[in-house]
């Protein structure tokens, strides 16, 4: 009866103990009916510091005045793009499990190289284009929507909207309700056949606005008076290459620009194409039936820092700040609109960025003197290539070369009775030796598989077998690849920001380390949810806690 007793004592004041504290899976307070994320390409979390005073109250301003602000988050990968860094917030594991290592890799089984949402199979809606031949089958792991759907039964709504599909799709996952981004070769918001067999009339009545042509046909000119961007560069700066090497300052002829390329693809990189993406957000809480029941859904929404155009400017340019002084108010907007529809007690925002941004080489070496340049990959391939005619005779070895990998002929090596590995070998230590090198590993090593952190654990966390490289190479700090007629938006910068407003949510700053890939275990104790079953990263604790 003693056992008894102290059992029933025990049970008792530890109920009561579970009862007055947050629940295991998150704040003890009511799920929140939307989980909205914001997720910015090419970010600097350090462009809120810079650009703080010109902010208005109700955008970034709230957010980081009202969240939980978490100051130390990195995306540590091989190679940072939109597409991979999009992967690995969303499905919580590096791409070595995701297998997403860059928007495009080499397909040695169709000799050509693949994109990473490319699927024939599947057609696009909304456009007479393939530019919705599109899918996430290439993702090889469940993304945190995913998980949301199965546990609620396929009762959670799940969408996305986005400048670049990649976004979209990734972040949409394999069993979204719908995704969909921007078709630069028609003009229009698309998506597809995996997603939806009949287009919604409400985005065919957004289509026929015609918004991104009607804002090409206006000049983008700065939002504030000329002087007032004292926190960036002269607009006229010298080592600013500009829209195609011709056009860097104030006003930007837009429609010139489209009309050069051919397609709406520079519109992508204006305010007005994150302007297009916010209205078509509203429009998409509006006419679907997000938050009507106590089912939590869930919406992602993508901006861009002046997508592929990133590097043609810099962090430090005025058309950089004009950017994020649109996206301020575009972000406020959003925000006001959403709180009023659903409740500021029914709404969880996050706000995070899927690529960060490295600042131009050019200015570094004149402004501050810093030990870079450009590495020029052309001149290493073929210098590459002589060394191994010399040492295994006069033949095409190289299959393929970009994103800081190479491929070498499996078929010819093994024809020619060579050691793979040791070519392998050969070929990483021969790149190692050049100035711009920080590192090169043969895929040999890198299968074996290692935990650890720093550069090689980088190395080893991104390599994804049948689809890496036969060795993969890293930069030093600062360096960046060049070549001779390709445009490349390259960054060697990992830290993101990452922010919590709204239902659950308090105050505070988080100033412990964290990965990209704690994102989505995080959303899944908030949503008091499984976390993925391979996640590899952690709950940020602090963001759960009510104090």
């Amino acid at each position: 009866m003693r056992r008894v007793s102290t059992l029933l004592l025990c049970l008792f004041f530890s109920g009561k103990l579970l009862a007055q504290s947050p629940s295991v899976y998150g704040p003890a307070s009511q799920k929140p009916k939307v989980v909205i994320g914001l997720v910015v390409e090419n970010m600097r979390p350090d462009y809120i510091q810079r650009y703080w005073n010109k902010f208005e109250l109700n955008g970034f301003k709230k957010l980081f005045s009202e969240g939980a602000v978490c100051t130390n988050v990195n995306l540590l990968q091989h190679t940072q793009s939109y597409a991979s860094g999009t992967a690995t917030l969303f499905t919580g594991v590096t791409p070595s499990v995701h297998g997403i290592i860059g928007k495009t890799w080499y397909d040695r089984l169709r000799s050509k190289e693949t994109e990473c949402t490319e699927d024939d199979y599947y057609f696009t809606v909304g456009a007479d284009t393939k530019f919705g031949n599109a899918s996430p089958k290439k993702l090889l792991t469940n993304t945190f929507t995913d998980n949301l759907k199965i546990f609620s039964m396929g009762k959670s709504l799940i969408y996305s909207a986005a400048i670049n599909r990649e976004s979209a799709i990734f972040s949409a996952g394999h069993a979204a309700d719908g995704a969909f981004w921007f078709d630069p070769e028609s003009g229009r918001m698309v998506s597809s056949s995996f997603y939806i067999s009949t287009f919604p009339d409400w985005v065919r009545d957004f289509n026929t606005e015609n918004y991104p042509e009607r804002y090409s046909y206006q000049n983008w000119v700065t939002l504030l008076p000329p002087k007032a961007y004292t926190e960036s560069v002269e607009d006229e700066y010298v080592h600013e290459k500009g829209y195609f090497d011709l056009w860097n300052t104030f006003p930007h002829t837009i429609g010139r620009y489209t009309r050069k390329a051919e397609s709406m693809t520079p519109f992508k990189t204006t305010p007005y194409a994150n302007q297009v993406i916010k209205d078509f957000a509203i429009q998409l809480f509006e006419k679907e039936p997000i938050g009507e029941d106590e089912t939590t859904d869930f919406v992602t929404v993508f901006f861009s820092s002046m997508d592929y155009e990133n590097n043609s400017f810099g962090p430090t340019s005025v058309e950089m700040q004009d950017s994020y002084l649109h996206l301020d108010k575009y972000i406020a907007e959003l925000i006001s609109h959403v709180e009023q529809k659903y409740g500021k007690q029914n709404v969880l925002f996050f706000l995070t960025a899927n690529t960060s941004a490295s600042y131009p080489v050019k200015y570094l070496q004149e402004e501050f003197h810093l030990p870079v340049d450009y590495f020029m990959p052309e001149n290493a391939i073929a210098l590459l290539t002589s060394y191994l005619n010399v040492t295994y005779g006069q033949e095409r070895w190289i299959e393929y070369y970009s994103g800081l990998q190479v491929y070498l002929n499996h078929d010819l090596i093994k024809k020619r009775k060579i050691n793979l590995d040791e070519m392998r070998e050969e070929a990483s230590n021969f790149i190692n030796q050049f100035e711009g090198v920080q590192l090169s590993m043969p895929a040999n090593q890198l299968e074996k598989g290692n935990s650890g952190n720093g550069l090689l654990g980088t190395l080893y966390k991104s390599y994804t077998k049948d689809r890496s490289g036969d060795f993969l190479y890293l930069l030093k700090e600062g360096w960046q690849p060049g070549y001779k007629f390709k445009k490349v938006n390259f960054t060697d910068q990992s830290h993101i920001p990452l922010v919590f407003y709204g239902a659950g949510i308090q105050p505070k700053i988080i100033r412990e380390k964290y990965n990209a890939i704690d994102l989505a275990p995080t959303l899944s104790d908030l949503l008091q949810i499984p976390r993925p079953d391979k996640s590899q990263g952690m709950a940020i604790t602090p963001v759960l806690s009510e104090k």
